[in-house]
């Protein structure tokens, strides 16, 4: 059986996890949280960096930090994971979903320029499959009309655009460590902090609405309750497993990256005969091979391969569903037919990509698009 995604365990991980119970501090913010923090500040050169439980937990605190609230408007892919959008929602925010681009599953700026209100609040971007949206062209129409920009970069850890690293480049940004991401920490997040403005309240909401953290820095001689909040601290348990992939992200990448490459090259015929689509790289990305990705033909047709991989013991799976037709949003959304989002929902496969793939095993999952496709394309 070739999965779907297996979690990777590099080596480190575990003697990093013996040494954080050993220290005797194993709630939030010890000494693997204050390293990963500082790793990603010091490589991004990101402003602030703060640990979480989850993405979904970072893009939350994003709308707390944006003051989010009834009668607010939140323009926002609608292919994307329930999160992005449930973090506006719990707030109170009306969403307008945009469609994606016609070439890539990302949000199309020619979309938000259409949607854009006096009461829209935010714009809120997904980098899907860790390649870059185009940020110039949303940071434009952002400035233009006074709106905060978080990027949702779930997946985009090591990932650029223009040479800037995704997550640095919005006012906010949030990161995932979920099992099925590059860099895991069986589930937990990270929330950038990319604007001055925002520096002290996020450590504030990220600690119960207390000013916990500037105690222990010892800038306030007593802490209490000075704004609104939650625990959105993970242990020291889980920074430990994340400190140790850290570590590793450059091995991590270029093994991904090699494997990225290898589907491509034995993709290629098969996408030149119009059998499906590959993933698009923009001039303006990089890859950090997050996942590898067709576009089918139909959704009858993607089903029918989902079962032929099986069949040979391999596992694909789509992605999400269309939040716009979605059983809660339904009846809320404007009715905008958002045609590009709704063909990624039907026709998108992914395969599998992780570490520990071996070159013997992408080969043969590519034997069986070739088989199938042959037969059927």
């Amino acid at each position: 059986m070739i999965p779907f995604n297996k979690p990777y365990l590099h080596g480190r991980e575990l003697v990093y996890i013996a040494e954080a119970v050993a220290s005797g501090k194993i709630s939030g913010d010890g000494i693997f949280s204050k390293r990963s923090h500082q790793y990603f500040e010091n490589r991004y050169g990101i402003k602030k960096a703060l640990l979480t439980t989850s993405c979904t937990d970072a893009l939350e605190m994003a709308a707390l930090l944006l003051n989010i609230e009834a009668g607010d408007e939140v323009i926002l892919p609608s292919y994307t994971f329930v999160s992005t959008a449930n973090a506006f929602v719990l707030r109170g925010a009306r969403l307008l979903f945009a469609d994606s681009c016609a070439t890539d599953p990302n949000i199309d700026p020619e979309q938000i320029e259409r949607l854009v209100t006096p009461r829209t609040k935010a714009i809120v971007v997904v980098h899907y499959a860790g390649v870059a949206c185009d940020m110039d062209r949303i940071l434009e129409i952002a400035n233009r009309n006074g709106i905060a920009v978080i990027e949702d970069a779930a997946q985009a850890i090591d990932s650029f655009y223009k040479g800037r690293p995704l997550g640095a480049i919005g006012a906010l940004g949030a990161f995932s460590f979920h099992e099925t991401k590059n860099i895991i920490s069986g589930e937990g997040g990270l929330l950038t902090v990319n604007e001055e403005q925002y520096l002290k309240r996020a450590e504030i909401i990220r600690e119960k609405g207390t000013n916990r953290s500037a105690f222990f820095r010892g800038e306030v001689n007593k802490y209490g309750w000075v704004d609104i909040g939650s625990s959105f601290l993970p242990s020291e348990i889980v920074a430990a497993y994340l400190y140790a992939q850290l570590e590793q992200l450059d091995a991590i990448q270029a093994r991904r990256l090699a494997i990225h490459e290898r589907y491509t090259n034995n993709a290629k015929a098969l996408a030149e005969r119009g059998c499906f689509e590959l993933p698009r790289i923009p001039s303006w990305a990089t890859n950090n091979a997050h996942m590898f990705y067709i576009v089918c033909r139909s959704v009858d047709e993607r089903t029918r391969l989902v079962q032929y991989l099986k069949e040979r013991n391999i596992m694909s799976v789509f992605h999400y569903l269309s939040l716009h037709s979605s059983a809660f949003y339904a009846d809320k959304h404007d009715g905008r037919a958002l045609p590009n989002s709704d063909r990624y929902t039907e026709c998108l496969l992914r395969l599998p990509l992780y570490y520990e793939l071996s070159d013997q095993q992408v080969d043969r999952v590519s034997a069986g698009l070739e088989e199938f496709f042959g037969v059927r394309g």
